[in-house]
Order: C-alpha cells, then sequence, then structure tokens
C-alpha cells in the first residue's frame, strides 16, 4: 500500500502553485500593459527602430572617419549623405533602364496578352472571344460597383505612402544623430542610473547593439545570395534588364515576404512580354526554389550562426511574428527573439556561480543618446 498523502506538504505544494500561478499571471498582465503602451507609442517607436537599424549599416564607415581624426558631427553628416545618394542611385539603377526600355517592354506586354487569348482560346482551354468579352464585362461592372471602396482603398494607400515617407525622413535624421553622438550613449546611461543597473543596462544594451548588427548584417548576406542566384538564372535564360533586377531582389530582401512577392513579379513579367510563357514559368520556378532555400535553409542557417539562435527558433520567430503582426513582425521578429536570448542570457550569467567579465577593449557602440 502507499504511503498516505501529507496535509501540510499538500498545503504546501498547493500554496506554492498558487503563489507561482499569481507571480505568472502578473508578469503576463505586466506584459500585456507593455504591448498596448508599445501600440500606443508606435508612430514614435517605428522611425527608431528604423534608424537604429540603418545605424547597424552606416556605422562601419562612420567609425573609420572618426578614427582617422574626423569630427563626429562632420563624420556622420558624410556618412549619411553618402547613404541617401547610394539609395538614389540604386533606384536610378533600377528605373533609368526600365524607362530606356519602356516602348519595348509595352509591346512585349501587348504581345503577351494576345498570347495569352490565343492559348486560352486553344485545347484544353477552348475559351473563345465572347466568353473573354463576357468576362471583362462582367469585370467592369463589378469594378463600377466598388468604386467607393477603391476610393477608400486609394486614401488609405496615400496615406500609407504619406507615413512612409515621413517615417523615412525621420529614420534619417535619427540615423545622424545616433551616428554623431551614439558613443556617449553608454557613459551617459551609466552616470544616470543608480546602483546595480549603472553595470547592468549598459552591458545588456551593448549586448543587443552588437546583435542587431549581426542580424542586419546576417540579412544583407541572404539578399546577396537571392540576387546572385536569381540573376545568374535570368542571365541564363537571356532576360532583359538583369542588373536591376538582381539588384531589387537585394534590397527587397530587407522587407521579409511583401519584397520577395514584389522582386519575383516584376521579374517574371518582364521574362513574359521578352522571352514569352516557357521562359516566364522557367523564371517563376527558379524564384520559388530560391526563396524556398532562402527561407528554410539560408536565412535560418546564417541568421541563426551570427545571432547566436537555433535555426528552428529563427523560423519559428518568422512565422510567429507574421501571424501576430504581419510584414513587421515579420521583419522584426528574428531581432526580437535574438534581444530576448541576449536578455536571458546575461540573467543566466547573473544568478550563476561565475559571472563573466566584462571585456575592457570592446569597441564602443553607436547607440542613441540624449543630451
Amino acid at each position: 500500500m502507499s504511503a498516505p498523502l501529507s496535509p501540510v506538504k499538500a498545503a504546501a505544494a498547493l500554496r506554492t502553485a498558487a503563489r507561482v500561478s499569481a507571480e505568472s499571471l502578473l508578469v503576463l498582465l505586466m506584459a500585456g500593459v507593455a504591448l498596448w503602451v508599445l501600440g500606443r507609442m508606435w508612430p514614435v517607436i517605428w522611425p527608431l527602430v528604423v534608424g537604429l537599424i540603418l545605424t547597424t549599416l552606416t556605422w562601419p564607415p562612420a567609425r573609420f572617419l572618426r578614427r582617422h581624426g574626423w569630427p563626429p558631427a562632420l563624420a556622420a553628416a558624410v556618412v549619411t549623405v553618402s547613404f541617401v545618394l547610394a539609395v538614389v542611385g540604386i533606384v536610378a539603377l533600377i528605373s533609368v533602364p526600365v524607362a530606356s526600355q519602356s516602348g519595348e517592354l509595352s509591346d512585349g506586354v501587348v504581345e503577351g496578352i494576345q498570347r495569352l487569348r490565343e492559348w486560352a482560346a486553344g485545347p484544353p482551354l477552348n475559351i473563345g472571344d465572347d466568353e473573354i468579352s463576357g468576362a471583362l464585362d462582367s469585370a467592369m461592372a463589378r469594378l463600377q460597383d466598388s468604386v467607393g471602396s477603391m476610393v477608400t482603398a486609394i486614401a488609405t494607400g496615400v496615406g500609407t505612402v504619406f507615413n512612409g515617407v515621413v517615417t523615412a525622413f525621420l529614420a534619417l535624421f535619427l540615423m545622424f544623430f545616433f551616428l554623431k553622438d551614439g558613443p556617449r550613449f553608454l557613459p551617459w546611461l551609466t552616470r544616470q542610473l543608480p546602483g546595480r543597473l549603472a553595470v547592468d543596462v549598459p552591458v545588456v544594451a551593448e549586448r543587443s547593439w552588437n546583435t542587431l548588427g549581426a542580424f542586419v548584417r546576417s540579412q544583407a548576406f541572404v539578399g546577396l545570395i537571392d540576387a546572385v542566384l536569381i540573376g545568374i538564372g535570368l542571365w541564363f535564360l537571356d532576360v532583359p534588364l538583369v542588373l536591376p533586377l538582381a539588384v531589387l531582389t537585394f534590397v527587397t530582401a530587407f522587407v521579409p515576404i511583401v519584397g520577395a512577392l514584389f522582386a519575383g513579379l516584376v521579374a517574371v513579367l518582364i521574362a513574359l512580354v521578352s522571352n514569352g510563357v516557357t521562359d516566364a514559368l522557367i523564371v517563376l520556378a527558379i524564384i520559388v526554389v530560391v526563396q524556398q532555400l532562402e527561407g528554410n535553409v539560408f536565412q535560418p542557417m546564417i541568421q541563426s550562426r551570427g545571432l547566436g539562435l537555433h535555426a528552428a527558433v529563427v523560423l519559428l520567430a518568422v512565422t510567429l511574428g507574421g501571424s501576430l503582426a504581419g510584414i513587421v513582425g515579420s521583419l522584426l521578429a528574428v531581432p526580437v527573439a535574438a534581444l530576448i536570448a541576449v536578455f536571458w542570457n546575461y540573467l543566466r550569467e547573473q544568478l550563476g556561480d561565475e559571472r563573466p567579465e566584462r571585456d575592457p577593449d570592446e569597441a564602443d557602440s553607436p547607440v542613441p543618446v540624449v543630451s
């Protein structure tokens, strides 16, 4: 027979379970409040996040200039202007060749539509011109019925574009100030915080900055792989505008999901109007294969190595972020997971028996400063 249950131990276990449950509920409540406050402050936080991401890209040349005697303000101004000129150059590299071949592309679009109609009229579809005209009339009728919703959608789109432009300008200004005053932030933060926080918070902030830089570098490397592989496929098929399409693929790699869809759609459309349906289908197959390799092989492996996260964690973080917050969630899921890992690892170090000492030779970090 089993030993009788001890009332004292059972009561103690219930009290412990109740205390742990109450503390867990309190933590979840505080997390919910923090997320609510974050949502209310998002118009300010989003430009700050974009500015930090841009700073991770531009900090190496700014650091190089500062180490060679340039004043911080001059180094930050030169790097910021150079970055803006580089963005303008990329846009010109994509748009100028497309504009120069716009007549050829428009003729190809008309020819491609005619080919699709001829293909639809033959077996196995056997869709005649009357049926196509009826479908077009039906589509036009639905279009006229939904004019009101279209106007609303266009107004929403214009507002989104305007907000995007404002966010871009704010991010550029923040990037300039981060580059100029960033290395002063950790010493300033150390002076402002009391007691133990003066040691812990700057260490976590510096590690978080290094982690964010590793994320941006790994994302750029993944985009480079996509651009090279897709560019080789387009060059092999003799699709026009290979270089602009490769550059577009690299740039849009920083925008999860939508960026890949947009770049792939442009490449398939140009292949369709210039080379025909067969090559367009081959380009589509190449893009699908490369994107699958990126999402399931390259990105988890490269980011897991650079961020110290398992590849499965990276994949699950992107999936969860996309389901919770769409494109923005997919973009921020991996760095947020990496920052959580930084905080957790530091907490484990402090709670462990042995605490690693901070390396005094670590480089300064360009994070924002309040002066």
